[in-house]
């Protein structure tokens, strides 16, 4: 799915992004969602820029990259807003398939912009990468995602993720990983075995027939306590 516009621009600045991450996100990623309520004309601002800014086709795959998972991740953050106080995402019908996000002159979904432009990038790193409001996604991260540092961001991520023993625990004879791994396995195993990838990033690599147990998935709000 590609974006046509004459008035599009190949990058957009994410810097208003950063600034209410900062704001109202801890470095582990809880989310302080009564204070970004307080800032919703600044997120909404960020949205229509992205909105009337849509990325093109001759934009580099960084680029896009980075258009897309800040405007995935910002949307998450507009929908749990518009739907607050709540305890999970889940509590919300339907919120990955409401269309909901504008883009040009089209309205997309959280799903649609995941499984549609995202997935189809073929970089697997974006799973951990975008945050889906809940304890046992990826952390939301406190800076947004930019084309000239995504390489350095994406593994960053994964190596957080996958070595964060809240999500997975890696060990010699007993593995327990996040269900993302699961739900997702077909991108993750392009290149090789499940195992393969996990060691890619893993401080502790497991053995190639160790066998893997997934956890359940903790849909609780991911919001600072």
């Amino acid at each position: 799915m590609v974006i046509h516009s004459d008035q599009a621009v190949a990058a957009v600045e994410h810097s208003a992004w950063t600034m209410l991450l900062q704001k109202h996100v801890d470095d582990t990623g809880n989310v302080d969602y009564q204070g970004f309520a307080m800032d919703q004309e600044l997120l909404a601002a960020y949205l229509n820029k992205l909105a009337k800014n849509p990325i093109t086709e001759d934009a580099s795959q960084n680029e896009r990259l980075a258009y897309y998972i800040n405007l995935y991740n910002a949307g998450t953050v507009q929908l749990i807003l518009n739907n607050y106080p709540l305890k999970s995402i889940k509590d919300i019908s339907r919120p990955w398939g409401k269309e909901l996000i504008k883009i040009g002159d089209k309205t997309y979904s959280l799903g649609a912009i995941e499984h549609k432009i995202l997935r189809k990038m073929n970089e697997p790193r974006i799973h951990f990468a975008i945050n889906c409001a809940s304890y046992s996604c990826p952390q939301l991260f406190n800076k947004a995602f930019t084309a000239a540092t995504m390489e350095e961001q994406l593994t960053h991520a994964a190596k957080i993720f996958i070595n964060d023993p809240k999500r997975n625990t890696l060990g010699a004879k007993v593995v327990e990983l996040s269900e993302i791994f699961s739900w997702f396995k077909k991108d993750f195993t392009q290149n090789g075995s499940l195992q393969s990838y996990i060691n890619t990033y893993a401080n502790t690599p497991i053995g190639a027939q160790t066998k893997i147990k997934y956890r359940n998935y903790d849909w609780s709000l991911n919001e600072a306590k």
